[in-house]
């Protein structure tokens, strides 16, 4: 994942703090369970940590976990299969719900210019 917008805010909490409908875009940007996405870094206590970084379009997220933790997040999870992927029924559900999520912000985003027709040119 690339390096986070420095003008976005960061948000560091633990996965089952985080709001649901972030842990169901969570779940699919990693289908295949966390514990391979975990980045390594320094805390401001000087301690090693392991987080899962996740960005949306207003914040970048950093959730704390260590391997043994997302290992358990994912067998707890009956969103996951025995393998530890994401079922696909569950993925298309959350896939449906999110994107239409995502459709309403990209109308909100629309150009005020591209409405605008040819009626303003000047004949002279």
């Amino acid at each position: 994942m690339s390096q986070p917008s420095p003008s976005k805010p960061r948000v560091i909490k633990d996965f089952e703090k985080l709001d649901k409908d972030i842990q169901e875009q969570i779940k699919l940007e990693y289908p295949e369970g966390f514990e391979d996405n975990l980045i390594y870094f320094t805390n401001k206590e000087g301690k090693r940590v392991s987080a899962l970084p996740f960005e949306t379009e207003e914040k970048y997220y950093l959730v704390r976990m260590t391997i043994e933790e997302a290992q358990q997040i994912i067998e707890d999870d009956d969103d996951y299969d025995d393998d530890g992927n994401l079922k696909d029924d569950i993925k298309m559900e959350y896939e449906e719900k999110h994107s239409d999520e995502d459709e309403e912000m990209d109308e909100d985003d629309s150009d005020p210019y591209s409405d605008q027709g040819d009626d303003d040119e000047d004949d002279d």
